[in-house]
């Protein structure tokens, strides 16, 4: 899958818009897809980060789960805009990351994909499916057997 060019991120963001209150699926991909967070060590500073964002008041986090070349969040916004929040995600777990690995550079892709969630929509249903993929793609055979993910509801 080719990787998005700046332009193509920045199309991500037309119509982007920020409520506090409302809940989203988050998602970001490694640079060039590389599988860093098949090292569990590396996943763990990223999952630092995701939970630095609850604690910090900018995310009641609903539901997560780190594949090894992305992310998957559930999220309900708390405060501040889903570009501050994935910015000092990515930001933050790259300065990390980088330093664990003695590298520099990005880490990330550019932008990231956001869907806004309606009310009716089942919110369990949605954690059960971010929680479901390492079974999706083949990695474990139950959803139990994969060490990076949590819901509420669990």
């Amino acid at each position: 899958m080719p990787r998005p060019t700046r332009a193509l991120a920045h199309r991500l963001r037309i119509g982007r818009c920020s409520e506090a209150g409302r809940i989203y699926l988050l998602t970001a991909t490694l640079l060039e897809r590389q599988p860093l967070f098949h090292d569990v060590h590396l996943a763990r500073l990223l999952v630092a980060q995701l939970r630095a964002a609850q604690q910090e008041g900018r995310v009641e986090s609903l539901a997560w789960v780190v594949m090894p070349d992305h992310l998957h969040w559930l999220v309900r916004l708390q405060r501040g805009s889903l570009d501050e929040l994935m910015q000092r995600l990515k930001g933050g777990s790259a300065r990390s990351i980088n330093a664990r690995l003695g590298r520099r550079g990005p880490l990330w892709q550019h932008g990231y994909h956001d869907r806004a969630l309606r009310e009716e929509e089942d919110l369990q249903a949605m954690a059960r499916y971010v929680v479901a993929n390492p079974l999706r793609a083949g990695l474990v055979e139950r959803v139990g057997d994969y060490p990076l993910w949590d819901a509420v509801w669990v």
